[in-house]
């Protein structure tokens, strides 16, 4: 083994480049798992990510996020929640998918299924409809749906990425509480 200084840095430099052509494999692997990302249906047992809360115990759309590396999706019993996390800059591991459900299509009281990929989804902010945690981000498939929602219950159709991290602060409101 030749232990002269050309040899070390040469060896690092083909070992890197070897590095480099495996995470640009696993990029693209890791791509086409994304792809084939399904939404998992919850139970009477699952439970919020943040809280602990029974989702199926809750009215309103739900979310889970599917991270790289994890066999599970962190569920999330209000998309409020989801945002929450999903805004937050200090949030560093890898988002694969993140679904949540259309209302257009499942029960408010009890939803189950008709989960959506979250970023093609449409949202209202600022509805009379109550989640899980009292004010939600309600979801749906269609921008019909979506609207009809705001024109009976109010609130402002908005794509994911208008979303912002003032809309999904999960403080319920104590902070701007001025009679406490």
């Amino acid at each position: 083994m030749c232990t002269h200084p050309g040899c070390i840095g040469r060896r690092r430099f083909l070992l890197a480049g070897a590095a480099v052509s495996l995470l640009a494999a696993c990029g693209r692997s890791d791509e086409n798992a994304r792809s084939t990302l399904v939404a998992v249906e919850i139970d009477d047992s699952t439970s919020c990510v943040l809280d602990g809360m029974l989702l199926a115990d809750y009215p309103g759309p739900k979310a889970q996020i599917h991270y790289d590396g994890a066999a599970e999706p962190d569920w999330f019993c209000d998309t409020v929640e989801m945002f929450s996390l999903y805004l937050n800059p200090e949030q560093a591991r890898r988002v694969n998918a993140v679904f949540v459900q259309d209302m257009g299509k499942a029960d408010w009281d009890h939803p189950r299924g008709h989960w959506i990929d979250a970023r093609t989804a449409r949202y209202v902010h600022g509805s009379k409809r109550r989640g899980s945690m009292g004010p939600t981000i309600a979801s749906f498939a269609s921008e019909q749906d979506a609207q009809a929602f705001a024109g009976q219950y109010g609130g402002k159709v908005l794509r994911f990425d208008e979303i912002t991290p003032a809309m999904v602060v999960l403080d319920g409101g104590a902070l701007h509480d001025q009679r406490m």
